[in-house]
Formats: C-alpha cells, structure tokens, sequence
C-alpha cells in the first residue's frame, strides 16, 4: 500500500505577545488548528470584516525591508519567520490572528514560533501534502546574485552568502527537509544588521523595534551584542531562514533542491515568479514516503 506525506495543523492553538520590528508597535498573535486544504492564512482581528489574506505568493505586495502580504486595504508584515516555522516543521494549515499589521520579531529568529508550534503539537491530517516537483533546473541570475533549482528525490535549500565584513565573510549551509535539522540548526538563528544601516532605518521612522534583543548588529570591529552569537556561522543560517519563509510561499512544499548566492527576499520572490511561469519545469502531486 502506497504511503503518503500527510498535511499537518496544529493541536490546539497557541498565543503570543511581541513588539513589530519596524511599527514598534506590541501584537497580540494567535495561531489556530485549521481543516484539511486551508493552507496558511493571516486574519487581522483589528479590522473586523476585512478578508483573511492568504500566504501565497500573489498576496506579497512588498519585499524592500521584509515580506509583506496585502488584500483589500489590509496587509500583514514581516512574516517570514513565523512562515520558516510553519515550513519547517511541516505545518501546511493554520489560521493566523493579529491585532495589528506586523508580526511580532520576539528574538530576531524563528525559535520562539518554533516551540510555540511544538508545545502545541503537531498533527497529522487524513489528505495528503501536494508538492511541486522539479522537473528541471530554473534560475533566476542577477550579476553575482542567484537563485537556481534542481530536480531532487526530497526538499533541500543549500544557502551561500559572500559579505566583505571580517566577521562574515563567505558563509554556506544546507537544510535538509529529510534531516529535520530545522529546530536545532536554524530556528535559533537571528537577523542581523549593520550600525550604519540601522541608523539610517530609524531616521526615516522604520526599525523602531529594533535593538540588541531582538537582532544581531555589526560594526565595523564586530558584533555589539555581548552575548555573542548562537553559532559561528549565525548570518548565513538566518539567511537560510527567510529563504525557507519565502519559499513557502508557493502554497505548497516543493520537492528539489534549491541554491542560493547572495539572495534576500526580493531575489527570492522573483525566483518564484520565474519558477510559476515556466510550467513545464514542475508537475504538482503527491510525494511517496
């Protein structure tokens, strides 16, 4: 008999409470279980009667500073790291309650969602997860900057990143979906920022929730926060964090492998445009365990 990957939802729904990166502002934010084929959704409690906004990549309406998603006048912003919980525990249904438009960025990483998840627990559904399985290779090159995918028996992401910064440098790490490797090895990782740019964010009114609790920030001589980082390579497992939070935004898991160069969210969302338009390259179904 043939096996299935099955979807998953949560078991019960969880809450929590955070500041907006950016809108500096305090969310409320509850995750609830939802039915067979409901897929990821965002429902902005504050504005009662407006549409739940689905997280498909049709929904993002910006990618300069995080991955926003929008629907009839209303939007909800930095997602990508409750989205990379989502992805990487296998969570294809949930429905997502905010009381204002910007997720909460908790520590910086995706860890906190992630044990939210897991102290919820995890449940199997009866329908089976539909996959997009690569056919063949499709890329996106933009002067040093890549994204490409490859046919692959299971879901892998390799992530390289080239900074000229000592304490960065040229960092490279894989995810595979196969390994489970995403709790221990990428969950924790922070975003990070540059002094520089970071003052430049507050002048114009944005990062206003920024600080050394939630983010990692580089000067010239190093890292300000006096704790250190979680691993030595933290700023490429990070990276590989959004990309799993964009990608996921196909709606669906994908079956391949995909490579990174010096990509972020726009990069990543013009692969996916890319990715959708040439359909020969995939095929949706099922995927065997």
């Amino acid at each position: 008999m043939t096996k299935y990957y099955l979807q998953k939802t949560l078991a019960q729904k969880v809450s929590v409470s955070g500041t907006g990166m950016h809108s500096g502002k305090q969310t409320n934010l509850t995750i609830n279980p939802a039915p067979e084929n409901h897929g990821i959704k965002f429902r902005r409690i504050d504005l009662p009667g407006t549409q739940d906004i689905q997280a498909i990549f049709k929904m993002v309406v910006d990618t300069s500073l995080a991955t926003v998603l929008g629907t009839n006048g209303a939007i909800v912003s930095t997602i990508e790291h409750l989205m990379a919980s989502f992805a990487g525990l296998g969570i294809d249904n949930a429905l997502v309650e905010v009381d204002d438009y910007e997720i909460p960025i908790m520590d910086g990483s995706a860890w906190i969602f992630t044990k939210l998840i897991e102290k919820a627990g995890i449940k199997e559904q009866a329908a089976p997860q539909h996959f997009i399985i690569v056919k063949r290779e499709v890329e996106v090159i933009e002067n040093d900057k890549s994204v490409i995918i490859y046919p692959e028996s299971s879901f892998k992401i390799t992530c390289k990143i080239d900074f000229s910064h000592d304490l960065i440098g040229k960092q490279e790490i894989v995810f595979d979906r196969a390994k489970n490797n995403f709790g221990k090895e990428i969950s924790k990782a922070r975003t990070f920022g540059f002094v520089k740019d970071l003052e430049l964010l507050k002048r114009f009114s944005l990062a206003k929730g920024g600080s050394l609790d939630n983010a990692i920030v580089i000067d010239k001589d190093g890292i300000l926060n006096k704790e250190g980082l979680r691993y030595p390579d933290e700023f490429v497992r990070h990276k590989l964090l959004d990309s799993l939070g964009d990608f996921s935004l196909l709606g669906m898991p994908i079956q391949g492998h995909i490579v990174t160069h010096k990509s972020g969210h726009s990069m990543n969302h013009l692969f996916i445009k890319k990715l959708l338009k040439d359909r020969d390259a995939w095929e949706t179904g099922p995927a065997t365990r």
